[in-house]
Protein backbone atom coordinates (compact mmCIF):
# COMPACT_ATOMS: atom_id res chain seq x y z
CA UNK A 1 0.00 0.00 0.00
CA UNK A 2 1.09 3.72 -0.89
CA UNK A 3 1.75 6.10 1.25
CA UNK A 4 -1.31 8.30 -1.15
CA UNK A 5 -3.79 5.84 0.19
CA UNK A 6 -3.82 6.70 3.72
CA UNK A 7 -2.49 10.07 3.91
CA UNK A 8 -5.53 13.10 4.65
CA UNK A 9 -6.04 15.21 1.81
CA UNK A 10 -6.16 17.96 0.74
CA UNK A 11 -3.95 19.15 4.33
CA UNK A 12 -4.74 22.22 6.08
CA UNK A 13 -2.12 25.01 4.70
CA UNK A 14 -1.21 28.36 6.20
CA UNK A 15 1.02 30.94 4.57
CA UNK A 16 4.08 31.90 6.76
CA UNK A 17 2.62 35.61 7.58
CA UNK A 18 -0.78 34.47 8.42
CA UNK A 19 -1.22 35.40 12.30
CA UNK A 20 -1.64 33.06 15.14
CA UNK A 21 -5.43 33.88 15.97
CA UNK A 22 -6.68 33.30 12.00
CA UNK A 23 -4.13 29.64 12.30
CA UNK A 24 -6.27 28.81 15.26
CA UNK A 25 -9.46 29.36 13.71
CA UNK A 26 -8.25 27.24 10.42
CA UNK A 27 -7.58 24.34 13.33
CA UNK A 28 -10.89 24.33 14.76
CA UNK A 29 -12.44 24.87 11.62
CA UNK A 30 -11.37 21.86 10.35
CA UNK A 31 -10.90 20.01 13.29
CA UNK A 32 -6.94 19.60 13.20
CA UNK A 33 -4.19 19.28 15.42
CA UNK A 34 -2.03 20.85 13.30
CA UNK A 35 -1.22 22.80 10.04
CA UNK A 36 1.51 23.15 7.52
CA UNK A 37 3.34 26.47 6.44
CA UNK A 38 3.35 26.54 2.56
CA UNK A 39 4.10 28.99 0.41
CA UNK A 40 3.80 28.39 -3.50
CA UNK A 41 3.41 25.11 -2.62
CA UNK A 42 6.36 24.78 -1.16
CA UNK A 43 6.90 23.15 2.31
CA UNK A 44 8.14 25.95 5.10
CA UNK A 45 7.50 24.14 8.17
CA UNK A 46 4.73 23.10 10.48
CA UNK A 47 2.79 24.75 13.40
CA UNK A 48 1.03 21.78 16.21
CA UNK A 49 -1.82 23.42 18.81
CA UNK A 50 1.30 22.50 20.91
CA UNK A 51 3.39 24.75 19.51
CA UNK A 52 0.74 27.90 19.74
CA UNK A 53 -0.09 26.69 22.93
CA UNK A 54 3.71 26.65 24.52
CA UNK A 55 5.86 28.94 21.84
CA UNK A 56 2.77 31.26 21.22
CA UNK A 57 0.89 32.11 24.40
CA UNK A 58 3.45 30.52 26.45
CA UNK A 59 5.92 32.87 25.51
CA UNK A 60 3.57 36.23 26.11
CA UNK A 61 3.82 36.20 21.85
CA UNK A 62 0.72 38.45 20.57
CA UNK A 63 -1.93 36.50 18.49
CA UNK A 64 -1.41 38.64 15.74
CA UNK A 65 2.09 37.65 15.68
CA UNK A 66 2.80 35.75 12.67
CA UNK A 67 3.19 31.64 12.37
CA UNK A 68 6.22 31.69 11.24
CA UNK A 69 7.39 32.62 15.15
CA UNK A 70 6.07 29.66 16.35
CA UNK A 71 6.04 26.90 13.45
CA UNK A 72 8.82 24.10 13.32
CA UNK A 73 10.97 24.66 10.04
CA UNK A 74 12.82 21.46 9.97
CA UNK A 75 10.17 19.30 8.96
CA UNK A 76 10.46 15.40 7.91
CA UNK A 77 8.44 14.20 5.36
CA UNK A 78 7.51 11.18 3.11
CA UNK A 79 6.78 10.80 -0.85
CA UNK A 80 3.48 10.01 -1.84
CA UNK A 81 4.57 6.96 -3.70
CA UNK A 82 6.88 5.63 -0.82
CA UNK A 83 5.03 2.41 0.48
CA UNK A 84 3.31 2.46 3.80
CA UNK A 85 6.65 0.69 5.64
CA UNK A 86 8.63 3.59 4.44
CA UNK A 87 6.20 5.74 6.54
CA UNK A 88 6.32 3.13 9.67
CA UNK A 89 9.96 3.51 9.76
CA UNK A 90 9.83 7.30 9.38
CA UNK A 91 6.96 7.51 12.52
CA UNK A 92 9.52 5.26 14.60
CA UNK A 93 12.88 6.65 13.50
CA UNK A 94 11.70 10.86 13.48
CA UNK A 95 9.33 10.12 16.86
CA UNK A 96 6.76 12.53 15.44
CA UNK A 97 2.83 11.76 15.13
CA UNK A 98 2.37 13.48 11.43
CA UNK A 99 4.22 13.68 8.46
CA UNK A 100 3.83 15.93 5.66
CA UNK A 101 3.67 14.15 1.97
CA UNK A 102 4.78 15.60 -0.87
CA UNK A 103 4.96 14.88 -4.65
CA UNK A 104 7.50 16.22 -6.75
CA UNK A 105 8.29 18.42 -3.89
CA UNK A 106 4.91 19.81 -3.45
CA UNK A 107 2.34 19.37 -0.28
CA UNK A 108 0.09 17.00 -1.41
CA UNK A 109 -1.63 15.26 2.01
CA UNK A 110 -0.57 14.09 5.64
CA UNK A 111 0.17 11.08 7.21
CA UNK A 112 -0.81 10.77 10.68
CA UNK A 113 -0.31 7.87 13.61
CA UNK A 114 -4.14 7.87 13.63
CA UNK A 115 -4.08 6.98 9.57
CA UNK A 116 -1.68 4.49 10.24
CA UNK A 117 -3.80 2.73 13.30
CA UNK A 118 -6.58 2.98 11.00
CA UNK A 119 -4.71 0.57 8.70
CA UNK A 120 -3.57 -1.67 11.12
CA UNK A 121 -6.87 -2.48 11.85
CA UNK A 122 -7.86 -2.67 8.26
CA UNK A 123 -5.44 -5.34 7.98
CA UNK A 124 -6.20 -7.08 11.11
CA UNK A 125 -9.89 -6.92 9.25
CA UNK A 126 -8.81 -8.75 6.35
CA UNK A 127 -7.35 -11.48 8.76
CA UNK A 128 -10.07 -11.88 10.93
CA UNK A 129 -12.85 -11.40 8.74
CA UNK A 130 -12.30 -14.97 7.10
CA UNK A 131 -12.19 -16.89 10.47
CA UNK A 132 -14.97 -14.58 12.26
CA UNK A 133 -17.02 -15.71 9.83
CA UNK A 134 -16.04 -19.41 9.63
CA UNK A 135 -16.81 -19.45 13.42
CA UNK A 136 -20.04 -17.43 13.09
CA UNK A 137 -21.25 -19.88 10.45
CA UNK A 138 -20.60 -22.94 12.69
CA UNK A 139 -23.89 -24.38 14.40
CA UNK A 140 -23.71 -24.33 17.96
CA UNK A 141 -22.71 -28.03 18.95
CA UNK A 142 -23.33 -30.01 22.57
CA UNK A 143 -20.59 -29.24 24.62
CA UNK A 144 -17.33 -30.41 24.57
CA UNK A 145 -16.44 -33.85 26.79
CA UNK A 146 -14.64 -32.76 29.85
CA UNK A 147 -13.88 -36.62 30.71
CA UNK A 148 -15.69 -36.00 34.09
CA UNK A 149 -18.11 -38.86 35.16
CA UNK A 150 -21.63 -38.15 34.22
CA UNK A 151 -24.04 -37.11 37.55
CA UNK A 152 -27.12 -39.29 37.67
Amino acid sequence: MKVSEAMTAPPVCVEPHVSLVEVTRRMAECAVGSVLVVEDGALHGIVTDRDLVVRGMGAGLDPKASVDAVMSPRVVTVEATDDLEVAYRTFRRAGVRRLPVLDAGRVVGVLTIDDLFLDVFRRLADLLGPVAWSVLQEPPGPPAETGAPDEP
